[in-house]
């Protein structure tokens, strides 16, 4: 079977999300106050924008457009995002997930071919890997251990991808599978997705995805390559999207079709995590994903239930942006 075309693929993703709306939104826990205001804007009537990352060197953070692959930059202080990779930049079609490594370098997800990384100085395109053209694929999230390897979800296949650093070197190549998890995932419903956004421990001993069809967590330990199911309490991950794990062991969540972010407190092995903090907000405008910086959460706010790649729609959008979240 051939890999679906990119219509067939967002209709995977519609699929997806009518499936979700009836996900019911974690159990809140009592918490202090926040605050959902706006970091900044981006420019474009269609944007849906669905990935983001931050360059902790620089401030600058980038947000991925899953309609047309642009890639937008925002430098601290600006009140409107620029375009920093047009869309279709060596023939990219979407940008799922964004990532900036320890040397600077921007990583994107393309969900119908694989991963390209840019140097973030002159937007020239460094590496790309994709996946066999011939499996049934959606490349979703990634995350980068302190190593430099890369780890990347198959929301279709629930398996785990890898890009080590002798691979970036090399410029090129395919994905190949580090961890399949398609034994240990809760069998999904036909045309619903599982694994979805990942992150890793500060030490690189373990990485955690979200399985946002069943509200689970699983974990990799690196070290071992054993494959297990963190102990959640409290809540779920239903709806889960994005994953942001804090070097304090604070894993945070953005929760698409419930407006709702999450907060866990994981213990020091990552084999349990507890529900510390749930906030559900409609201004989040179905949140995809998130990045933790100093004093607030930057959300991204997909408005994909407006007029875009999610069925029913429920209106037009507005400006599409990116939250600003205190207290979470």
């Amino acid at each position: 079977m051939r890999m679906p075309s990119h219509a067939l693929v967002t209709a995977a993703a519609v699929a997806l999300a009518a499936a979700l709306t009836t996900a019911a939104a974690p159990a809140p826990a009592p918490a202090p106050s926040s605050s959902v205001g706006t970091a900044f804007t981006l420019p474009g009537s269609k944007v849906y924008p669905e990935g983001i990352a931050s360059d902790p060197r620089t401030g600058t953070v980038y947000v991925g457009s899953y309609a047309d692959g642009t890639v937008y930059r925002a430098r601290p202080g600006v009140r409107t995002a620029e375009v920093f990779l047009p869309s279709g930049t060596d023939g990219r079609r979407t940008a799922n997930g964004l990532r900036v490594d320890a040397r600077g370098r921007l990583w994107v997800t393309d969900s119908t071919a694989g991963v390209s990384v840019y140097d973030t100085a002159t937007g020239t395109r460094l590496a790309r890997f994709e996946v066999d053209p011939a499996i049934p694929h959606f490349i979703n999230d990634l995350t980068i251990t302190p190593d430099g390897t890369a780890y990347l979800t198959d929301s279709v296949r629930a398996v785990i991808y890898r890009v080590t650093p002798a691979q970036l070197r090399a410029g090129s190549g395919r994905l190949a599978v580090a961890y399949d998890l398609g034994r240990q995932v809760t069998p999904p419903p036909p045309g619903h997705f599982t694994l979805n956004g990942i992150t890793a421990d500060r030490d690189g001993r373990y990485l955690l995805t979200a399985d946002m069809t069943a509200g689970e967590l699983h974990r990799v330990d690196l070290r071992t390559g054993a494959l297990s199911r963190v102990a959640l309490s409290g809540g779920d991950l239903k709806a889960a999207d994005g994953l942001q794990l804090s070097p304090t062991g604070t894993l945070r969540a953005a929760h698409n079709v419930t407006n709702t972010l999450t907060r866990w407190q994981l213990t020091p092995d990552g084999t349990r995590a507890r529900l510390t903090r749930t906030l559900t907000d409609p201004s989040l405008q179905m949140p995809t994903t998130l990045a933790h910086t100093p004093g607030r959460t930057l959300v991204v706010r997909s408005q994909f239930d407006k007029d875009g790649p999610f069925t029913p729609s429920t209106g037009t959008p507005t400006a599409f942006s990116v939250a600003a979240v205190q207290g979470l």
